[in-house]
């Protein structure tokens, strides 16, 4: 089993034992050092060493929702599986309505009244700015073109072609989906808050940032701490972070050449 991550637990521990009597924090409290372990994986996570995660999430198809996992920062990719096994993305739309009921039949099963492909929802009004169909844009679309005789119907809409459309409302804690096709599961792939996890750890490669980051802690707000030893854990604290940064982010000999040799790929001539 590979060992390239360290627990906070063993980092605290660690800490705790190799404090010697005359140290400035000789008298921490493990509840408090572990409180700064935590902070420090959190905000080294953000910046030096993202924590990806990728959970299938079954949608609520009551109104197109997916509750946020609890320890959700931010997304990565948002979409589902095709046959092929790839994903297949959603956009992200902020001006995006909330989200309406469709309507069912006894089943239980949407209702697509007219056959054009669209759930009826339980609202009677139309949806201005709808991705259903092209024929909805013909009212108000462009027609400011003529090619080869025929007249152009939907020029000025926009480019992009995605599975569906999805907000995330943080304020109801899910992400809210608009899509004609009816999914029942979306790949989330998105940035966890490590300190949340059942056993928070951290890369081996920054073990010593994260201790220098517990001590300068403790001694930044000790009155009996001299202004000299408070810059000087300062100082440790921001050297060892870019080490750790260094060595997780390494470009390799390897990695330089292929990116060359991609680069200055020939095209094949026909």
């Amino acid at each position: 089993m590979a060992r390239d991550t360290v627990s906070v637990d063993q980092i605290v521990n660690d800490f705790l034992l190799t404090s010697d009597g005359d140290d400035y924090v000789n008298n921490a409290n493990g509840v408090v050092i572990r409180n700064y372990a935590l902070r420090g994986i959190r905000e080294m996570g953000f910046d030096i060493q993202k924590r990806i995660k990728s959970l299938k999430l079954t949608v609520n198809t009551d109104n197109d929702t997916i509750e946020l996992p609890d320890d959700f920062v931010d997304y990565t990719k948002i979409g589902v599986i095709g046959g092929d096994g790839l994903i297949y993305v959603f956009a992200e739309n902020k001006n995006q309505a909330a989200p309406m009921k469709y309507k069912l039949d006894a089943a239980g099963n949407r209702i697509d009244s007219d056959n054009d492909g669209v759930f009826d929802r339980e609202d009677a009004k139309d949806e201005v700015g709808s991705r259903a169909s092209l024929s909805d844009y013909e009212s108000y679309t462009f027609r400011n073109f003529l090619y080869e005789g025929n007249i152009g119907r939907a020029y000025g809409i926009g480019g992009g072609k995605y599975s569906g459309e999805f907000r995330i409302n943080y304020e109801q804690n899910r992400i809210e989906l608009y899509s004609t096709a009816g999914y029942s599961e979306v790949i989330v792939e998105y940035i966890a808050d490590e300190a949340r996890s059942t056993n928070p750890s951290i890369h081996i490669y920054a073990e010593n940032a994260l201790r220098s980051y517990i001590y300068y802690r403790l001694v930044e707000r000790k009155a009996n701490v001299p202004m000299v030893e408070k810059s000087r854990a300062r100082q440790e604290y921001y050297n060892e972070r870019r080490l750790a940064n260094a060595r997780l982010k390494s470009f390799t000999k390897e990695e330089a050449l292929k990116t060359i040799r991609k680069n200055y790929k020939q095209s094949p001539k026909g």
